[in-house]
């Protein structure tokens, strides 16, 4: 059961019109694209992927899993919204309440385990391997871990095992810390545990898997084990990690490798046209999509499918997702621009020095300049750093003709 139905609030305009799962990483890949990769190599055949805020790009992503090897007529991926029942329509409210709703489809297989997983990180990882320790260990059930930094793990859900792994406590985000072992958001049910415990605290406002049905288990003492993983594992929750995810796979050898045969990322390919580079293009340490025409100069940066950089044009350090439009003369730097943006001729982002943000400093605490899907950057212009615009935009909406650092332009109808 995947969990993709979360905003991702901390990506700011990034997921202004499309779920945190279905945004776009690597160039080629969505967010989602990891988890379900995950579940095919590891020989999972039966997946439902719960849906809930602006699913319309992620539910046309997975289709019927064709990419996944998951079309198929039992089991295969199963799009999972919420949905109205005779007396009453729920949202989902919490990671538990959202399987809780969905405890007919999973009866409907009647499993013996129940693997939990969210849509949301980036990793590599096998749970056929997670799913042999918790039948060795004879577990109700198991929580992926992975040791973290300890100024680090106040973030984290933190579990406290003992020698043979078994839990013996667990912190949900805890002031002082008391071990570095960070739970995943990944679980192994045995399916008869996992279904009292969601009918019993079905109750529960905004029932979660970390603040109500751990506790429960616990409580009820069940067996709880940990399973530590050690391989690579990122929560891209903010902008900042989302883009030094990014930009770590330019490195000449990348922490997390795309590109290996045993483990193959799969996903759905809507553009197979072949590069364009022009004897003008300047290309160093980049990732460059399909169907991309380059006639600019492009150096540690990673671009999606259909990207268009014009000549004099010059992209540094910056992520440019599907359809991007980066026109002649422009120069942009420690940007992330989403889906079908077109940026104006001699517009000029990232410049000046860092200021506090003027929207959001949670969410925008960076150097860089965060553009929404479906932007346009007008000509001539300047964007200060640690800036956020998603819209439509024109000359008036910039004084001077310049957005000061800190500054962000959110066009009416759309959402920061």
């Amino acid at each position: 059961m995947l969990l993709a139905g979360g905003q991702g609030s901390r990506l700011g305009v990034l997921t202004s019109d499309m779920a945190k799962p279905a945004v776009a990483f690597g160039g080629k890949y969505r967010i989602i694209d990891f988890p379900l990769s995950n579940c095919i190599n590891s020989g999972i055949d039966t997946v439902g992927v719960l849906t809930q805020y602006q699913p319309l790009v992620l539910n046309s992503h997975i289709g019927i899993g064709i990419p996944w090897d998951l079309d198929r007529n039992n089991g295969g991926v199963s799009v999972l919204p919420p949905y109205e029942r005779s007396g009453n329509a729920d949202w989902y409210s919490g990671t538990a309440n959202a399987i809780y709703q969905n405890l007919n489809y999973i009866d409907n297989y009647d499993p013996d385990y129940v693997l939990i997983l969210s849509g949301d990180h980036i990793y590599k990882m096998d749970y056929e391997a997670m799913l042999d320790f918790h039948k060795q260990t004879h577990a109700d059930v198991t929580i992926a871990a992975i040791p973290v930094p300890m100024e680090e793990a106040s973030r984290f859900g933190i579990v406290i095992a003992d020698e043979k792994k078994q839990i013996t406590e667990f912190e949900e985000k805890p002031e002082n810390p008391r071990s570095n072992l960070a739970s995943m958001g990944i679980y192994i049910f045995s399916w008869s545990v996992l279904r009292k415990a969601l009918i019993t605290m079905r109750d529960q406002s905004n029932c979660d898997f970390g603040k109500h049905i751990i506790p429960y288990c616990f409580n009820e003492g069940m067996r709880i084990f940990a399973y530590e993983f050690n391989g690579y594992w990122k929560d891209v929750g903010t902008l900042q990690s989302y883009w030094e995810a990014n930009m770590e796979l330019v490195d000449l050898i990348p922490e997390f490798n795309l590109y290996e045969e045993f483990w193959k990322i799969y996903t759905k390919q809507t553009m197979i046209q072949p590069q364009y580079v022009a004897p003008t293009a300047s290309i160093e340490r980049a990732i460059v999509g399909a169907g991309d025409r380059i006639a600019g100069h492009v150096k540690n940066s990673v671009l999606g499918s259909g990207v268009v950089i014009d000549e004099d044009a010059c992209v540094t350090n910056s992520i440019l997702m599907k359809n991007v439009h980066i026109k002649k003369g422009a120069v942009v730097d420690h940007a992330i621009i989403a889906e079908n943006t077109v940026i104006g001729e001699e517009a000029k982002l990232g410049e000046g020095e860092y200021a506090e943000s003027k929207l959001n400093k949670k969410v925008y605490a960076s150097n860089l300049v965060t553009i929404g899907s479906n932007s346009v950057i007008p000509d001539h212009v300047t964007i200060g750093k640690n800036t956020a615009i998603h819209g439509v935009t024109q000359e008036s909406d910039y004084p001077n003709m310049a957005l000061e650092s800190g500054g962000y332009i959110i066009k009416a109808g759309d959402r920061a």
